[in-house]
């Protein structure tokens, strides 16, 4: 966006929340987030808590443009198709919850978890692919956790499940460059990086997995895309349905949209922020903004210690916008 909001101004519309999760997720049992009621619609501010504050900058210029600024740009389609999203869940609850997310054709699984073995890997991609059945499409996301030998034997091993690609199976652009070597077989792929480009330029990916707030902002995110010159997947990071209204919109704007999307997510989410939630029905999720329900918000709001911890984070972070 051309200029900052005024600090006081972003502040003066800010509603902290803790939302409850369904099941365990990525180690945290509650998400936080900072909803914006900005002047052209609500916008999200969540990075995870563990990202520094040059990290999570980015996030929340991506939540000003959004809540401050129309987007120009048209939008080519009003559905976005949707994968549902298994965590590290027992055996026993994968199908319950699988069943939150309705009818999606595709899964994508959390793999290399902290605490799991390759054989729970095994036996939970196993046991989704029986309840998928062949038709059903299967992608895992292993969020950097493996090295260059650990992920080329992970993925031998899973790859009779017939998958439709592997996600950030390695940290690093190098690691990944010489993973997709090693496996012609198996889509390769990153969603973050400190240059996203330079994933593509190193070969090192068949298609890229986005998120808006990390990539500072949508239209950022569609001039990475453009310039890669890769298909891309929209996911999300857990957000409240605010936030997903977001990613929704990003993909609407894409010129092409060749896999489902990561943005079925509010599914996890044991209460939102929203009267009707960004669930997926029929195996997508409607494009188009949303507005916090003023009830949800007083239901759901933090703590005053976390209220405040939130509200620091976003001075420092605003700071470092107006500095650059």
């Amino acid at each position: 966006m051309d200029a900052l909001p005024e600090l006081d101004d972003v502040l003066s519309r800010a509603h902290v929340v803790s939302l409850p999760l369904v099941t365990r997720f990525r180690g945290v049992d509650r998400r936080e987030a900072v909803l914006l009621d900005g002047p052209a619609g609500w916008s999200e501010f969540s990075p995870f808590v563990k990202y520094d504050d040059a990290e999570a900058s980015t996030w929340l210029a991506a939540a000003l443009d959004f809540g401050w600024r129309d987007s120009g740009a048209p939008a080519v389609r009003e559905s976005i198709p949707v994968n549902a999203t298994l965590p590290a869940v027992p055996l026993d609850r994968i199908a319950h919850t699988l069943s939150l997310f309705g009818d999606c054709r595709t899964v994508k699984i959390k793999v290399g978890e902290p605490g799991e073995t390759l054989a729970d890997d095994v036996a939970r991609v196993g046991e989704t692919r029986r309840l998928l059945g062949p038709a059903g499409r299967i992608r895992l996301d292993a969020n950097g956790a493996w090295t260059v030998d650990e992920a080329e034997h992970a993925v031998r091993a899973l790859e009779q499940f017939d998958l439709e690609y592997v996600e950030q199976p390695c940290a690093s652009v190098p690691e990944l460059a010489e993973l997709r070597r090693r496996i012609h077989r198996i889509d390769v792929l990153v969603r973050k990086s400190a240059d996203p480009l330079a994933v593509a330029r190193a070969g090192a990916a068949d298609l890229l997995v986005i998120k808006a707030a990390p990539l500072g902002g949508i239209d950022r995110a569609l001039a990475i895309v453009a310039e890669a010159g890769l298909s891309a997947v929209v996911s999300s990071a857990l957000d409240t349905s605010i936030g997903l209204a977001m990613g929704a919109e990003l993909a609407a704007r894409l010129p092409t949209l060749d896999y489902d999307c990561g943005l079925g997510t509010a599914a996890l989410l044991a209460a939102d922020v929203v009267a009707a939630p960004l669930r997926p029905i029929d195996g997508a999720i409607a494009a188009g903004r949303v507005n916090a329900d003023r009830d949800a918000l007083g239901r759901l709001a933090a703590d005053p210690e976390r209220t405040a911890w939130w509200r620091e984070r976003l001075a420092r972070c605003h700071a470092l916008l107006t500095n650059q």
